[in-house]
Parts: C-alpha cells; sequence; structure tokens
C-alpha cells in the first residue's frame, strides 16, 4: 500500500486502466503535457503516449460530444471537465445522448463513457469554480453520478465507473485533493456502483453525507461522542443509483436522521432522501429529518464561503434539535 491524496488515488486508478485496457482513454483541456489544471493526469501522457493521453480545444460541448461518439463505438472514454461550473453546456450530450443511448437503441449501444469534473467550494475560487451540480445529474435517468470522500474509495470508485457500460459521471470534491492521506493499495480492486459506505457505526442518530461534507460530518461525530450521543455516519459515494436501503436500515436503529450535503438545499439529493424515509421509514423515525446544507444562492466568494459551507457547528445544532423530540 501506497498513503495517497484523493488526487493521487485519481492519478493511480486512471493509469491502471490506460495499462489494463487498450479501449480507455483520456482526454479534456490541459490534461496531456500539463497533466491536468489541478495535475490529476500528470505523467500519463508521457507514459501512454499521444493517442490515449490528449489535449482537447476550450470546447466543453466538443469534448463531452466526442466521448459519446467513442463509447458508442467500443471505447471507454474518460473525459475532463475543469470545473463543473463550465460543464453545463454539455447537458444537451449528456442528457439527450450519452444517458438515452442504451434505451434508444433498445440495447443495441451503450456509452460507458466517465466524466470527470471538480466540484464544490472551499478553495477560495471564483463562484463558477465550486459548483455541487449532482442533483440535477441524478434526476436524468440513465446517468450514474458518483462523489468519492476519500482517496481509497476515489480509487475504487473510479476504477468501478471506468469498467461500467453506462455514462457515470465522477464528481471529485476539490478541496479533499489534497487535504489528507490514505493508504492506497493499486491492485485493480474495484468499490461497488450504487452502495453506501457506513464509516462509523452508531445507536442515537444516523448522519448522512457525501463528497467533501463527509469530512465536516466525521468530525461532528467525534464532537458527539464526546457529549455521550452515538452516531452512525453513512457515505452516500453514489447519489444516483442511490442506496436508500442502506440508510432505511441505519434509521431504524437509531431513529433519527440528519442529511449533510454542500449543494444548495432546494431540490438537492438531501430532499429525496428525506422523502424517502417518510415514504418507507416513518414507523422508525423518532423526529424530524434535519437537513443542514448550502443555501439557495450562488457560492460566495472567498471571504464568505466559509458560512456557505455546512460547518460541525451547523451539524451539531441540527443533531441537538432532533434529539430534542
Amino acid at each position: 500500500m501506497t498513503e495517497m491524496t484523493l488526487l493521487e488515488a485519481i492519478t493511480t486508478a486512471l493509469a491502471h486502466e490506460l495499462q489494463a485496457d487498450p479501449d480507455v482513454a483520456v482526454f479534456g483541456e490541459d490534461v496531456g503535457a500539463n497533466g491536468g489544471v489541478f495535475r490529476a493526469t500528470q505523467g500519463l501522457q508521457a507514459r501512454f503516449g499521444e493517442a490515449r493521453v490528449f489535449d482537447t480545444p476550450l470546447a466543453e460541448t466538443l469534448i463531452a460530444g466526442m466521448a459519446v461518439g467513442m463509447a458508442a463505438q467500443g471505447m471507454k472514454p474518460v473525459c475532463e471537465i475543469q470545473f463543473a461550473g463550465f460543464m453545463y453546456s454539455t447537458f444537451d450530450q449528456l442528457i439527450n445522448q450519452a444517458a438515452r443511448m442504451r434505451h434508444r437503441t433498445r440495447g443495441r449501444l451503450t456509452c460507458p463513457m466517465v466524466l470527470r469534473t471538480p466540484v464544490g467550494g472551499g478553495i477560495h475560487a471564483p463562484e463558477h469554480h465550486g459548483e455541487s451540480p449532482e442533483a440535477w445529474l441524478a434526476h436524468v435517468p440513465g446517468l450514474k453520478v458518483v462523489i468519492p470522500s476519500s482517496p481509497v474509495r476515489a480509487y475504487g470508485l473510479l476504477l468501478a465507473a471506468i469498467r461500467d457500460p453506462d455514462p457515470v459521471i465522477f464528481l471529485e470534491p476539490t478541496r479533499l485533493y489534497r487535504l489528507l492521506k490514505e493508504p492506497v493499495s493499486d491492485d485493480g480492486t474495484a468499490l461497488p456502483l450504487g452502495a453506501c459506505f457506513t464509516l462509523r457505526e452508531g445507536s442515537d442518530v444516523t448522519l448522512v453525507s457525501w463528497g467533501a461534507a463527509v469530512r465536516e460530518t466525521l468530525q461532528a461525530a467525534d464532537r458527539l461522542a464526546g457529549q455521550g450521543i452515538s452516531a452512525e455516519v453513512i457515505d452516500v459515494a453514489t447519489v444516483k443509483p442511490l442506496d436508500i436501503d442502506t440508510i432505511l436500515a441505519s434509521v431504524a436503529r437509531t431513529g433519527r436522521c440528519v442529511i449533510v450535503h454542500e449543494a444548495a438545499r432546494t431540490g438537492g439529493v438531501g430532499a429525496d432522501i428525506a422523502a424517502q424515509l417518510a415514504e418507507r421509514g416513518l414507523m422508525s423515525l423518532l423526529a424530524p429529518v434535519e437537513r443542514v446544507t448550502g443555501f439557495d444562492i450562488p457560492l460566495p466568494l472567498a471571504r464568505r464561503e466559509d458560512e456557505y459551507l455546512p460547518s460541525v457547528e451547523r451539524i451539531l445544532a441540527a443533531v441537538s434539535r432532533t434529539m430534542s423530540f
């Protein structure tokens, strides 16, 4: 095992699949010689050549369209959009083409492409560099949407995404890229898509999160333990398809749930989880489901950014409210 950051785990997973499968290609703006804006593809072009790892023009629609065409013809393209806020022009390709390929052709063609992009705030960048678009994407039938929260999960989930026969949107939390390291085994073992990960077991309240917000959620669980409150922490990891059964089973044990996500509150994935808990787990709930989220505004500029992001204090306050019932 090697100690890796989340960014290094992504690079390692890309290299593993480029080595293992000649149909895999990596491309996007500046991903070749420069190794990407965050250096997620650093060294890959030198190792695998310009035919396998190559730069594109500054044209997101072109990048997504190339990926759809290559995937429809049997390749496994992995394309990069430099920031999530720049991917909206790709929605025509993703929604009308990639997501519908299997359905439109009655299974004759699939679209085994991966679109990678950094997401989320916390790096004091302009607003279009801190988007959290997972709810928009999760609403599209035919797309899988994955958000890792650690180096180990980034490695295993990216392997699974590249090997999946259908399109996967792989959202990488920017502020976690170099924030922490953990041992990662580059053994080619994929982690399952569509499965939650229980990071911590507990008996009093279930904390559900994904992406960068998992960090604050785990910190809140540590603080709660000091107060005598046992919190179970679930990393959703794949917001589409959602593993609601794991969440329901946890809430059946704890009776309470707090959902934490960075994206805006209205129409967020947290609202869908809360609705499913009301539909299928109402008799387990001892208190209303709480949500700790971003606000219904554009991500603020650097000076106010921390007030937007879910904090440990906001999570603790939500737990206090749900424990009061």
